[in-house]
């Protein structure tokens, strides 16, 4: 399943459309966030990142349905980046925040030393696991502002269990958010959304996730993957709409923690009509920086200086791109919501009800 990671600041940091909503996102963050966008906008900046997405491999130890990670070759497989490479190409890149995806992070011996450089020079650090090596490894890490592990669940036991295509994987997860949370890390779930379900199955969900003390919960319809062996249950745009505008009706009591933007939760439901920002959210793997984006990978250039300035960004997009007709993933559009909400600081608050017109 592909990581999402939110990337918020300014007002409507972490709210949903709904009242109830704790914040989830600490302040240092939202800060050193809202003043890098600022900055950039003030030197008048149009393509900068926000996030790196770094998949430092793309092994893994589960075959998703809706994955389209797998695909590779073994000889690609059996790649990984090293602790220079996955620094260098933070230094790189500059993002405030790194997303560290795959593939399973866990399954790269030095993921640790990894995370802990990137975290040494001040990035936001995201490890993005389905949470099965947790036990074993966490003696490696040490709790931090600039970490959290962002644990991969996406429904409750029977359903998350069939579309990892395991079972018990489940319960290996709630047990290591649980550890995790006891040890004083920073944990956020990510959770993927497919057409079978209902507004009622997902807000049963998210009421579970409450229990477990998570800081946040980021959310988004599955994308097409063309290679993922599942293809009768993407949600589409019009799909995803009325199951987020239903979900978000049932939680407006709810206290439901979001690791989003309130107007990208508003996009999800049909709100607010944004084009992608693929930019935004660069990906740097084992085979180069990834062209456009982190879903689409057309080709590949050797530096982000190329990526940025060779890649024809006006060639992709909704109207623009068959591939990209049904998209709504946070890593295009949550960039375009919080630079929406930085530009216009008032927005937020006043689409805060949108949802529950």
């Amino acid at each position: 399943m592909p990581c999402k990671l939110s990337l918020v600041a300014g007002q409507g940091i972490g709210a949903t459309a709904k009242k109830g909503t704790i914040l989830s996102i600490p302040v240092i963050q939202k800060t050193r966030i809202g003043l890098y966008i600022i900055g950039k906008l003030l030197a008048g900046k149009r393509h900068f990142p926000l996030v790196l997405m770094l998949e430092p491999l793309f092994r893994c130890n589960l075959l998703c349905k809706g994955c389209g990670k797998l695909a590779h070759s073994e000889e690609i497989l059996a790649r990984q980046l090293s602790a220079e490479e996955c620094v260098e190409a933070a230094e790189e890149c500059g993002a405030p925040v790194v997303s560290i995806a795959g593939g399973e992070p866990l399954l790269h011996p030095d993921i640790s030393l990894i995370a802990q450089k990137l975290a040494d020079r001040k990035r936001f650090v995201y490890l993005c696991t389905n949470a099965i090596l947790v036990r074993k490894r966490i003696s490696e890490f040490k709790p931090s502002p600039y970490l959290t592990f962002n644990i991969h669940l996406d429904g409750l036991r029977d359903r998350h269990d069939t579309l990892v295509c395991r079972r018990g994987v489940f319960d290996q997860a709630v047990a290591a958010i649980r550890l995790l949370v006891s040890k004083g890390f920073r944990v956020t779930t990510n959770t993927t959304l497919y057409g079978g379900e209902s507004p009622e199955d997902v807000a049963r969900f998210f009421d579970f996730l409450t229990t477990l003390g998570i800081e946040g919960m980021t959310v988004a319809p599955g994308f097409n993957y063309e290679t993922a062996s599942d293809q009768e249950h993407f949600l589409g745009r019009d799909g995803a709409n009325a199951l987020f505008r239903g979900l978000f009706e049932i939680g407006q009591n709810k206290n439901w923690r979001f690791n989003h933007s309130s107007l990208y939760l508003d996009f999800l439901a049909g709100g607010q009509h944004y084009e992608c920002t693929p930019w935004g959210n660069p990906t740097r793997n084992v085979l180069g920086w990834q062209r456009p984006c982190y879903l689409i990978d057309d080709d590949y250039t050797a530096t982000y200086r190329q990526l940025m300035e060779t890649t024809e960004w006006t060639k992709y997009g909704v109207d623009r791109d068959s591939r990209c007709a049904d998209c709504m993933a946070h890593c295009g559009f949550e960039p375009t919501a919080v630079i929406d909400s930085v530009k216009h600081p008032l927005k937020p608050l006043r689409h805060r009800g949108n949802l529950l017109r």
